[in-house]
């Protein structure tokens, strides 16, 4: 399972799940993609990304805004990841997606930090995301 959406009484709050960092940070972004449309993607554009964070929860938040402005500015939305790197709280991707209109289920106004959080259980990583809609 890549995340699963759970009840919340006015966001929409997420579980993301990865055997990596790398991955766990790639299925948070496919879990907000879905939340926005569930339209079919197609790959005709490339958009390189570079964020910092002052802690992986920070950095979390920050990708995921950055996929959100993407949107609002550009309506770039991600199918997959070329390639991503995190290291020292940095990450860099190339992000693959398309910028044609889609129908939209939610208009996302935020990323919040409320119920924020990123595990390492034993053999994987968990994050947990509420998204003000």
């Amino acid at each position: 399972m890549k995340y699963k959406f759970i009840e919340h009484t006015a966001d929409i709050k997420f579980q993301s799940f990865g055997k990596s960092l790398k991955e766990l940070f790639e299925n948070s972004a496919l879990a907000l993609k879905e939340i926005i449309t569930n339209d079919k993607i197609t790959l005709k554009k490339k958009k390189n990304i570079k964020i910092k964070g002052k802690d992986r929860e920070n950095l979390l938040y920050n990708f995921l805004e950055e996929f959100l402005f993407l949107f609002e500015t550009t309506g770039f939305l991600l199918r997959k990841f070329e390639s991503i790197k995190i290291e020292n709280n940095q990450l860099i991707a190339v992000a693959v997606g398309d910028e044609k209109e889609h129908e939209i289920n939610n208009h996302v106004k935020a990323i919040t930090y409320n119920d924020m959080f990123i595990e390492k259980q034993k053999y994987n990583w968990i994050a947990q995301v509420v998204v003000d809609v």
